[in-house]
């Protein structure tokens, strides 16, 4: 019989969001990281220096394109100038991973709300997304990742359950889930949920995701305001119960690729060196 360690997983890559305030730190130290994710929109020039980089950067690290401007869910249909831009920053940089939002974003005559706006879980929506993934997928010649958001209203009226829109989306378009378990959180927490039941109400949300459907997980910090709203600002470290749910997630799903966001308040490279750990730490 194998030992027990030969049975375990291996881990999966840790990595972080490479921010501009990082952009020397991090080429000059090459710290172990699994790989860095960027913000795809800010990468769409034909050339400059931010694009060079970002060159520099992938000759180190994977790298992860992700986007925040596709506006998958938008009734109005995907940008064509968006989607060829971001075909040809992955045909110059062959990333890792390419992904964007369940969301809309596109309104009346091409109009961007500029927003990560919430869809309707229902069969509509679900068909609209599902086709326009394809697109995307078929433009790129390659599977995406589509994150579930942080929504701070709703839609009257839905029928699917959001995991159940997860589930019957990569099963239709053959799509990946990007699982934020920040944003299951967050979510919990603005339906009026105390934190430690937030947390196991984002572990059911988890369990009720097809296994092998995660592509990727993202970890983030999120702020509480005076009137109880809870904002996902990715600036400051993951909350402990966040941590939890991360933990849920590995042990239900496996290993599976995990980038820390920090987007506010960025702060010294060594603090999210730091939370890459302990992501590490979990997984095995």
């Amino acid at each position: 019989m194998p030992a027990a360690s030969a049975l375990l997983a291996p881990a999966a890559p840790v990595g972080i969001g490479w921010r501009q305030p990082h952009y020397e730190a991090l080429l000059a130290r090459r710290p172990a990281l699994g790989f860095i994710e960027v913000h795809s929109e800010n990468f769409f020039a034909d050339g400059g220096a931010t694009l060079a980089v970002l060159e520099a950067g992938r000759e180190a690290y994977a790298v992860s394109l992700h986007g925040v401007g596709l506006g998958l869910g938008s009734a109005t249909g995907l940008d064509p100038w968006h989607l060829d831009r971001l075909a040809r920053l992955v045909e110059r940089v062959q990333p890792q991973w390419v992904s964007d939002h369940a969301c809309f974003a596109r309104v009346g005559s091409g109009l961007h709300a500029a927003d990560l706006l919430p869809i309707p879980f229902n069969d509509e929506s679900l068909a609209l997304m599902a086709k326009h993934v394809g697109t995307v997928q078929q433009r790129l010649g390659r599977r995406m990742l589509v994150e579930n958001i942080s929504a701070y209203v709703g839609w009257d009226g839905d029928t699917l359950a959001e995991p159940e829109f997860f589930n019957l989306l990569t099963q239709r378009s053959g799509c990946g889930l990007l699982l934020d378990v920040n944003n299951l959180f967050v979510n919990a927490r603005n339906a009026g949920l105390a934190p430690d039941e937030a947390a196991r109400e984002a572990m059911r949300w988890v369990d009720a995701i097809r296994p092998g459907s995660v592509g990727e997980i993202h970890l983030a910090g999120h702020c509480e305001l005076a009137d109880g709203l809870v904002i996902d600002d990715h600036g400051s470290r993951v909350r402990d119960e966040v941590w939890r749910v991360y933990a849920h997630a590995i042990e239900r799903l496996g290993p599976v690729p995990t980038l820390i966001e920090w987007d506010a308040a960025v702060p010294e490279l060594d603090v999210l060196l730091g939370e890459c750990e302990r992501a590490r730490a979990l997984q095995t």
